[in-house]
């Protein structure tokens, strides 16, 4: 395949992606989490070539992605639960996972053969004219190769999968910078992955506290993208909570310190998950172990926590 064609947010470039994905090929996109790499969730084929292109294993499912609520409640068994979240929250970074319908439609490869599928509605303005020009359900993990650094840019997508995509829609940086939030809702609601919407909000719009699943000890048991133990791992060693680099190390810093690059001096955890990716990109190309500063644990602080402890897993 040749250099991926470069799309630009306009009605053109929306036109153009669109006729991309219908034709089954694969189509890089910006949304307020990461770019994601784009195929028709109706099309099998056109599925399998993301995990070809990504190198995903078949057994880590993806997330549909669509414009409305109406759209997505053509696939699944909609509840009371899902219509408040998806009231308070969609569009936005989270993601919900709901029993598949029986006449969904959907490949079995977009499920990994499960019976609940995850969707999500992004907020970003690109993400939605593009869905609304193709008209269908896209299927679009971060668009990157399976288990490394996620793409908050062009630049990353073309640097990761080169001439895997047909075309990229660039439409500049993420502005959330981190995965969604992935909320299963198939029994009583489990938090499934921390992400770009903090836990705490999401336990404000539900009235009570979220169920956190555990990290599957089986990998071909996970019921949702991103619970592999080791993912967004960058090519070099990763160290956590460090207070200092050592020796052959770069630091990656948080707050006001001395450091090589830093994710937030003012210590906002916004500022941090939006640079996360972008931070560990650059250090990552210093062929250098990194060293990452203690992040609170609270708010975006978990999910970014849960992206640095994934990348610092033995792989």
């Amino acid at each position: 395949m040749k250099a991926p064609k470069i799309l630009h947010p306009e009605p053109a470039g929306f036109a153009k992606a669109a006729d991309l994905l219908g034709s089954g090929q694969l189509v890089a996109f910006p949304t307020e989490t990461v770019y994601g790499l784009g195929a028709d969730a109706r099309n099998g084929r056109a599925v399998a070539a993301i995990y070809e292109a990504k190198g995903r294993p078949s057994f880590n499912p993806l997330i549909v992605h669509l414009p409305d609520v109406a759209a997505a409640q053509a696939y699944v068994a909609w509840s009371d639960t899902a219509d408040r979240l998806a009231q308070a929250f969609w569009p936005g970074p989270l993601t919900l996972v709901l029993p598949l319908l029986p006449e969904h439609g959907l490949s079995s490869l977009v499920t990994a053969g499960l019976p609940t599928v995850a969707l999500r509605v992004p907020a970003q303005k690109s993400a939605q004219a593009l869905l609304r020009a193709f008209g269908g359900p896209v299927a679009a993990p971060s668009a990157n190769p399976s288990g490394r650094i996620s793409p908050t840019t062009a630049a990353h997508v073309m640097a990761g999968l080169g001439d895997k995509v047909s075309a990229i829609l660039d439409d500049g940086p993420c502005l959330v910078g981190l995965e969604s939030t992935i909320v299963g809702l198939a029994e009583a609601p489990l938090l499934l992955r921390a992400g770009g919407l903090p836990i705490e909000i999401i336990e404000v719009a539900l009235g009570t506290a979220l169920a956190e699943a555990e990290t599957p000890r089986d990998p071909k048991r996970v019921r949702a993208p991103g619970q592999l133990a080791s993912h967004y791992a960058p090519n070099a060693p990763l160290r956590m909570n460090a207070t200092a680099k050592r020796i052959g190390e770069v630091f990656l810093g948080f707050g006001a310190m001395a450091c090589d690059l830093n994710l937030s001096e003012n210590a906002d955890l916004h500022e941090a998950a939006a640079r996360l990716f972008e931070s560990l990109h650059q250090l990552d190309a210093k062929g250098l172990p990194i060293a990452v500063a203690p992040i609170p644990d609270h708010g975006l602080g978990r999910a970014i926590n849960d992206r640095l402890a994934r990348a610092a897993a033995p792989r």
